[in-house]
Parts: C-alpha cells; structure tokens; sequence
C-alpha cells in the first residue's frame, strides 16, 4: 500500500486530495485508489502551494507518510518547473520534494492528468456516444473544451499507457458551412487575427463568439435575460472578480429550449466540436476510444446526445467509415484530472 498526495492545480482553486494506493488484481497497470481524505482551497489566499500542502497534511498523524506526489497544473510545466500564469507562484517539484519529505514529486500539465484519469474511469463516469468494442492494443485519443479546447492522447505500452499532451486546440478552425465561413470571417474582423484557431469556437469562450456572431446576423432577437448577463459580464470582462459566465447562461437556455438564439448558438458549437473531434480521430484513429472531457461536455451531454455531435464527427469524405469504428465516451466525472495525478503518482512510486 502507498499513501499518494494529489492535487489540481488552477488560478482560482486548487483541489488537494491524499489516497491510498494499493495494486489491482484485474488491471494490474492500474492502482486500486481509496480516499483518504480531501479539500478544496482558493488558490489566491496563499502565496505558494507549500503552505496549502502544510495546512493540508497537519490534520494527519506523524506516521502518516506521503511516498509520492503529483499536481496537475492549468500552465505550462518544463522539466518539473512551472510558472503558473494566473498565480504568482513558482513551483518546483524537487524542492516540494525537499520540504516535505516526499520521496517523487511530479507536476504536468491538466490535460495530461485528465489523460491519466481516463484509466481510472468506471462504466458510471462516462456517457457512450458511440458503443463499438475497444481494441486495447489502439490509441486513446482525449478531447475537452473548457476555458479553451485540450487534446491528447494515450499510447499503449508495455507497462499500460503513456499519455501525451498536445497543443491541438490551436490548429486553425476549418469552417465546412457557409455558415462556419461567416463566422471565420466575423472572428478575423472582430479579434482581428490573421488566422482563427478551433478554440475559439470550439471552447467556454467559444460559445461566447459564436452567440455574438448570430446575434450580429439577426435572424433570432436577443431574448432581455441573455441581454442583462452580456451587459454584467462585458463590465467586468478581464477583472479577476468577474463571476458572470455567459457562455453556462446561453447553454442553460439551449438546454431549456427556451431562446431559439441560444439554440442556434449550441446547435452550431456541437457541430463544431464533433468535427473536430472527428479530426482528432482521424490523426490518430484511436480503436481504444475517444474520450469527451472538459468543463463544457457533461453539462450540455443531451445536446451532444442528439446525433449532430456524431454526425459531424463521421462526415468524413471516404474515410468516414474508419470514424464509425471508434468508442466515444463523454467524461462525466468533473474530478478526472484529480484522480489522473494520483495515478500518475502511483506509478511514480511503483517505479522508484
């Protein structure tokens, strides 16, 4: 048995969780984790992870001893180094290592660590989109739009799975309609950008746009609701104390069928997002499956249950018969990445 430290790292919360680890009988590349104990912090009320850790394992016994730690973090991780962008804190895993007596300490990226919770996922975490069997032997590919559009993949190895971070949430949006065309066009003009990636639309963000740019065409009115959350959010744009989301408002009403503005402006996000998934697919044909993570996909799931999403993401010209062979699966465990780390900690300590 091992006692694992986990932690998910972002600019306005961070998420502290100790586990007990201990080898499974039916995956034996997959630890068997258990709860010890957790909480939940704002990040900005300390001026370092360091002092969070500290409050967090005082509640614990002396013996209480932690084998190893990793923290999935929303920013760039070098060589077990980041500067996080929305904290003044700089970490370092072998001083974290140094301070607490922690024998492997690893920081990765957050997309990376939802990569690692895929593994640990039970048939009551996710929605399957498409149920065709899974060859173990293939690629996983792992898709998510939040804030802004994550993706990577998982490759089979002789010890399970290595998992692979990527930057394809800013390859360039490749509109198919004359209306994606429209509003690549309204992108470039209103951003004024020489080129327009897929997260700009495929995104928490991204929902945003898309609605400024039906809005601008004026086929649906602009319901007084949606009006007054734009007019709060579009005051406070850009201030850390904006907690006015527009983007979870237009779902909401989508969801309710009751803006036909705001059903325009999902309708067109999910074929959106189910094209590029199919992208994704298509670079790495992933037989293993494809998993649909991120803050936005469980919380629109009837709108991704509909048949757009998977229409879009199987139009593929005369290799769309290769999409209809993949599993898809929407992730609906919010705490994914969460439980990533403490694999990937896992097996950091199996490793030493």
């Amino acid at each position: 048995m091992q006692t694992i430290l986990a932690g998910d790292i972002g600019g306005t919360k961070t998420i502290l969780r100790l586990v007990k680890a201990e080898p499974s009988l039916s995956h034996p590349s997959i630890p068997q984790l258990t709860t010890l104990s957790e909480r939940t912090y704002p990040s900005q009320d300390f001026p370092d992870l360091s002092p969070m850790i500290e409050q967090f394992l005082a509640q614990f016994d002396a013996g209480t001893a932690t084998q190893a730690a990793c923290f999935g973090i929303a920013g760039p991780v070098v060589d077990d180094t980041s500067e996080l962008t929305n904290l003044s804190w700089s970490l370092n895993a072998r001083r974290l290592e140094s301070e607490f007596g922690i024998n492997r300490v690893a920081l990765i990226n957050d997309f990376a660590s939802v990569g690692y919770g895929i593994l640990g996922l039970g048939e009551q975490d996710i929605a399957t989109l498409q149920a065709v069997p899974a060859n173990p032997k293939a690629p996983i590919a792992v898709i998510g739009a939040g804030t802004g559009l994550g993706e990577g993949f998982l490759m089979p190895n002789t010890k399970g799975y290595q998992v692979f971070p990527s930057e394809g949430g800013h390859a360039d949006f490749a509109p198919r309609t004359p209306i994606e065309f429209q509003l690549l066009d309204f992108l470039r003009e209103e951003m004024k950008l020489d080129r327009v990636s897929v997260e700009r639309v495929v995104s928490g963000k991204g929902i945003v746009s898309v609605y400024r740019f039906l809005r601008s065409l004026g086929q649906h009115p602009e319901s007084s609701e949606i009006a007054q959350v734009f007019q709060a959010w579009e005051k406070r744009e850009g201030t850390a104390e904006n907690l006015v989301d527009p983007a979870a408002a237009i779902a909401q009403a989508a969801l309710q069928k009751t803006d036909p503005l705001c059903q325009q402006t999902l309708t067109l996000f999910v074929e959106a997002y189910g094209a590029e998934a199919g992208n994704l697919a298509l670079k790495l044909l992933p037989y293993g499956g494809l998993y649909i993570a991120g803050g936005v996909a469980a919380k629109i799931l009837p709108l991704l249950q509909t048949g757009a999403f998977l229409k879009t993401f199987q139009t593929k010209g005369r290799v769309s018969p290769l999409l209809h062979k993949v599993p898809i699966h929407v992730v609906l465990n919010p705490k994914v990445g969460l439980m990533g780390s403490a694999i990937y900690a896992a097996q950091l300590s199996a490793d030493s």
